[in-house]
């Protein structure tokens, strides 16, 4: 259980910490309407963060396809490439740009057929594992990969983005770390950082009854995906996710109240 005087403590630094997420990426937010503005075709890149819960992509589409009109929604493709435990290290991302992901895909009666999109990536999501930027011992590897990994996609045409990972449950003071370490690698590269950490603690704050954790402390509980979700339309595509249609199954008002909090973070960095 967080303890309240921890909660005082994250409340403390959140100004601080999105004040200076926000000078990591100068995207605008489209408050009012709901065109989108992000990438046609994103993926992402990570470790079971990203696949729990029938994988974070999932909910984020379906976000989307409640957002935007059907033909808008269509334009819009995304993949997962994620290894269990996975370090950024272990990805070879410029491989993946290059492999032609999603030159197939299946039709009504199942079968395999010729995609007509394009395969070339916009933009690559990508994380290290948990507590990679948070241990020393592997801190400096963390700000080689990015540094490297952002080449790579950049030299493909596309577009790095940093998603900041959440601090653990029985640990939450871990944020600061992963907040500070996240926000200087997107300075450092030019690259925006998705705030999905941030958007855990404030979440935390508020309501430390809603668990975002699975009992083994890390991973996402439902809640904790959809509220990442949310976090990834309001910043990578710049829709406002309040009053969205798809809930993941959560009780109406714990949607509603993850929507807020993933808007409101994001909304701020914008600033």
């Amino acid at each position: 259980m967080i303890t309240a005087p921890t909660l005082k403590q994250i409340g403390r630094h959140l100004t601080a910490l999105l004040c200076a997420i926000a000078l990591s990426g100068n995207n605008a937010i489209a408050a009012d309407g709901q065109t989108v503005h992000g990438p046609q075709r994103l993926l992402y890149v990570g470790n079971s963060f990203y696949y729990y819960n029938n994988s974070l992509h999932g909910h984020v589409n379906r976000l989307l396809s409640s957002a935007l009109p059907k033909p808008e929604r269509e334009t819009l493709q995304s993949f997962s490439v994620t290894i269990s435990g996975g370090h950024l290290r272990w990805h070879n991302v410029g491989a993946y740009l290059d492999a032609g992901i999603g030159d197939s895909a299946f039709n009504d009666n199942n079968e395999i057929v010729a995609s007509s999109q394009s395969t070339k990536f916009d933009a690559v999501l990508m994380m290290d594992c948990s507590r990679c930027p948070y241990d020393e011992a592997t801190r400096s590897i963390f700000h080689e990969q990015v540094r490297e990994k952002g080449e790579a996609i950049r030299a493909r045409g596309a577009t790095p983005i940093l998603f900041m990972t959440w601090a653990y449950a029985d640990k939450p003071d871990m944020i600061e770390i992963l907040s500070r370490e996240y926000i200087s690698a997107g300075k450092e590269n030019d690259m925006q950082v998705v705030p999905a950490g941030v958007a855990f603690s404030r979440s935390l704050k508020n309501r430390p009854e809603l668990a975002l954790h699975a009992s083994d402390r890390r991973h996402p509980s439902l809640a904790g995906t959809y509220l990442a979700a949310c976090t990834v339309l309001a910043s990578v595509y710049h829709l406002d996710p309040r009053g969205s249609g798809y809930a993941a199954g959560l009780p109406e008002a714990d949607a509603r109240f993850l929507q807020t909090i993933a808007w409101e973070t994001v909304r701020e960095l914008a600033q």
